[in-house]
């Protein structure tokens, strides 16, 4: 899940301890919050300034209407942080890992919100502990 950081950052979630994801209006997106169970696992990416995978969190409400806009077809999720990655992981080094080469971060890289396979999450925590 993206995030612009100097709008809404991993740092600013772990200070308000939850927070709904809101503001999302991309189709393929608004189905993957739809498909978010509760305690489901999500990565945090800061886009635009950082562009690195830096935190952990975990569903903690499942979709309901986004209340910032009374068009029923957009949803929003509640997340809460899990932990902050011990090194951010930057997109440079998720494109140089041929592990990753067909993650949706890279192939549908304007998607906000995308869906992950375990292998993949694994894949970044392995990176994130290694890189320095």
């Amino acid at each position: 899940m993206k995030s612009e950081p100097d709008v809404f950052s991993f740092d600013d979630l772990v200070l308000k301890k939850q927070e709904h994801w809101d503001g999302v209006r991309n189709y393929t997106a608004r189905n993957n919050m739809r498909a978010m169970k509760i305690n489901d696992i999500a990565l945090f990416y800061h886009s635009n300034i950082d562009k690195a995978v830096v935190g952990i969190m975990k569903i903690v409400k499942e979709a309901y209407q986004d209340p910032t806009t009374e068009h029923e077809a957009w949803v929003c999720v509640d997340v809460a942080p899990v932990e902050k990655l011990k090194n951010p992981v930057p997109l440079a080094a998720i494109k140089a890992n041929p592990k990753l080469a067909e993650m949706k971060l890279i192939k549908q890289g304007r998607l906000s919100v995308s869906d992950i396979s375990k292998t993949e999450y694994n894949e970044i925590i392995k990176m994130s502990k290694n890189l320095n």
